[in-house]
């Protein structure tokens, strides 16, 4: 399979090397330019490009950029680009954190819906509800007993099938979260970010989300991540993260 990423950090970065590692052809961009992703590309086995390069005369682009971002993406980027093709959106929202306040997801657009309209192309949204370093060494093989999942959601039925296989050769359970407008229930502050379920934990997870309460419980993380200090471990962020949803919550 031929496969664009655009980003190289620690989403998109990672998905890039274990992909190339397991055989696809991968072509690796950034706002910058090809110029600037050469070393990494060449450490990995990937080619270089631009971002048109990365999205055209692929079997799957993986969007691995923050959410703002995408606003400074070329207009014309994916106009060619079928739509059974997936652009894999992985971003997230965090709004007083790091993004600048976007008023229609503040409204309650899901965020992945956000960016098909700003892209005038439609996604698939995957990758986005686990953690970097999960994503980096969480990854098991097929049966394994410890596998954990990854939410996916998506309107073209095409699209979202290589996105779940893509899914599962990153070394996770693909579970289907539906439409695109389903994928509120995969964002920040719901019991399904970013908590390393299994499958089934998924799906339980994603059936219990509470419409319009993720946001209040994603700005509550802020101040409780920083009180697990400078360098907290991967289980500290877990146990923060199950544990905000299985008490009451006052925003």
């Amino acid at each position: 399979m031929k496969i664009g990423v655009i980003g190289i950090g620690n989403i998109g970065g990672t998905l890039a090397r274990k992909f190339a590692a397991s055989g696809h052809t991968v072509r690796v961009a950034n706002s910058r330019g090809a110029d600037a992703v050469k070393d990494f590309a060449a450490s990995i086995g990937a080619e270089p490009t631009d971002v048109f390069g990365a999205a055209s005369g692929v079997d799957a682009v993986i969007l691995a950029i923050p959410l703002p971002a995408v606003a400074a993406l070329p207009v014309d980027l994916f106009t060619s680009l079928p739509a059974a093709v997936p652009v894999i959106d992985t971003s997230n929202y965090y709004p007083d954190l790091r993004d600048p306040h976007i008023e229609e997801i503040d409204e309650g657009m899901p965020e992945s819906v956000w960016v098909t309209e700003t892209l005038h192309h439609p996604v698939i949204k995957a990758f986005n509800n686990v953690l970097a370093d999960t994503l980096a060494a969480g990854g098991r093989l097929p049966g394994d007993p410890n596998r954990l999942a990854s939410a996916v959601a998506g309107d073209n039925d095409t699209a979202k099938r290589t996105a779940m296989k893509l899914v599962s050769e990153a070394g996770f359970d693909p579970v289907d979260d539906g439409l695109l407008e389903d994928s509120w229930r995969q964002q920040p502050g719901t019991p399904a970010y970013c908590c390393d379920w299994k499958a089934d934990e998924m799906k339980a997870a994603l059936a219990r989300a509470v419409p319009r309460r993720a946001p209040l419980v994603r700005d509550s993380l802020y101040s409780r991540f920083a009180g697990l200090g400078p360098n907290p471990t991967h289980e500290a962020v877990i146990r923060m993260n199950r544990g905000v949803h299985e008490e009451p919550f006052a925003p």
